[in-house]
């Protein structure tokens, strides 16, 4: 304190000298007895520039492991969390940042920011897995490696039809050098990432999702839920194949039925402003697309796993209609429903969507963010096993979108095209789905 006096005229005469004299040791206090954050909230207090970390590129050395970036939680469904995340990692590979690992969203809440209940990346991913797979590409960090705690820039993304595509490049170009480079930590304010603007192709966004693999206790509640449906497969398929030789079980088929009721809301509204109807589907057209599919393909008896969101639903008969050689389950009926009301909506949802990914058969609707990446993850998963004929008849792991009519009144063949300029058909639906030209 005395040291403090004599800097500022060794009097306490003045009120300005007494509110700088609290100031200073305020700081000071922050600094020795606060010395680390929660990585959810924190705000910068003072901006130093130190110019003593050497430069590296992330062409020469890959991501730089000093210089960091911080996004607003992420929200909404799990799947517009993933884009969310994955443009934030892009976002800070352009900046030749390391991402400090983001908060996800427990609960599907759109507005109620207080009841978001955020989640931690390493709840759901595997932390270590992520940066192993993806070296190179983008690096995730934890709040504990920063080392100046008050060296924050804070960076406010535009909004608005006037914040156009180019201004947000521009953005980000100059904050990737010159003075703006010297800070240690930049936070970017605004809207929820997955809103930013998209300067990435759609392949750049697929090495993301490559990288992103559920935690063990996830993974192990995916793996009972699939073993339960071959199981259910494998039982049906002894009593008919009894006396032969041989034994080959059921393919399973999973339909992410979107019936619920905040989806068919979504998708008139977002029917009449796109003048199409191939957006909503009712139960029984996707019934009768999914049976024609299988029929098709000469698959029956075939399961069929409902993958819906149960707390949502208005239709109690989504068991019904489905006739000989097809034998459709839920939760319910599966005896997995107890697997799922241990979790959150978001650890839920990314059960189903494991056990839609894994599934012989997938077919989903074109519109919706759930279905389109599961088809890119399975479109990507065959490009990696180097398949010549994605859309041939015995192909491995084919997807469907039952909104969009195919052959002999069957859903269309879904495969996404990989050569996209950016992630816009993934992030809000297409019609256009076939991409089967040079596939077949």
């Amino acid at each position: 304190m005395e040291a403090l006096l004599k800097l500022f005229g060794g009097t306490l005469n003045s009120i300005t000298s007494k509110c700088m004299v609290l100031f200073v040791t305020i700081l000071i206090l922050r600094v020795l007895f606060f010395p680390s954050f929660d990585g959810i909230e924190w705000r910068n207090l003072v901006y130093i520039h130190n110019h003593s970390q050497p430069s590296m590129s992330s062409s020469e050395f890959g991501i730089r492991p000093f210089k960091f970036l911080v996004v607003p939680q992420l929200v909404w469904g799990l799947n517009n969390q993933k884009i969310a995340f994955a443009r934030a990692c892009l976002t800070a590979r352009m900046l030749n940042r390391t991402l400090l690992m983001p908060s996800f969203s427990a609960s599907l809440f759109y507005k109620e920011i207080e009841l978001l209940q955020p989640i931690s990346f390493d709840k759901v991913f595997q932390f270590k897995k992520f940066n192993a797979l993806c070296s190179g590409f983008v690096r995730l960090g934890r709040y504990s490696d920063v080392l100046n705690r008050t060296r924050v820039l804070e960076m406010l993304k535009g909004s608005g039809r006037k914040w156009t595509l180019d201004r947000d490049l521009s953005q980000l170009k100059e904050y990737s050098k010159g003075s703006y480079d010297d800070y240690e930590v930049i936070e970017i304010l605004g809207k929820n990432p997955f809103l930013w603007h998209d300067h990435w192709p759609l392949k750049d966004y697929a090495k993301v999702f490559e990288c992103l693999v559920l935690i063990d206790e996830i993974r192990n509640e995916v793996e009972k839920v699939v073993s339960r449906i071959r199981e259910v497969g494998n039982t049906r398929s002894i009593e008919l194949q009894k006396g032969r030789s041989s034994f080959q079980p059921l393919p399973y088929v999973a339909v992410h039925m979107r019936i619920e009721i905040d989806w068919m809301i979504h998708c008139k509204k977002l029917e009449q402003r796109l003048n199409t109807d191939q957006i909503c589907s009712s139960k029984k057209e996707i019934v009768e697309r999914v049976r024609n599919i299988v029929i098709g393909l000469k698959k029956t008896p075939t399961v069929i796993y409902l993958a819906v969101a149960d707390k949502l639903l208005n239709n109690s008969s989504i068991m019904e209609d489905w006739g000989e050689g097809f034998l459709p389950y839920e939760k319910k009926k599966l005896g997995v429903e107890g697997i799922y009301k241990k979790y959150s909506y978001l650890i839920q949802s990314a059960i189903d969507y494991e056990v839609c990914l894994q599934a012989d058969i997938f077919v989903g609707n074109s519109f919706s963010t759930f279905s389109s990446l599961v088809v890119l993850e399975r479109t990507h998963k065959m490009i990696g096993m180097s398949v010549a004929r994605m859309c041939g008849t015995d192909v491995r792991w084919p997807s469907y979108a039952y909104n969009v009519p195919g052959e002999s009144n069957g859903a269309m063949r879904w495969i996404t095209n990989m050569s996209e300029s950016s992630l816009q058909t993934i992030s809000y639906g297409t019609n256009h789905v076939s991409n089967c030209k040079g596939h077949i």
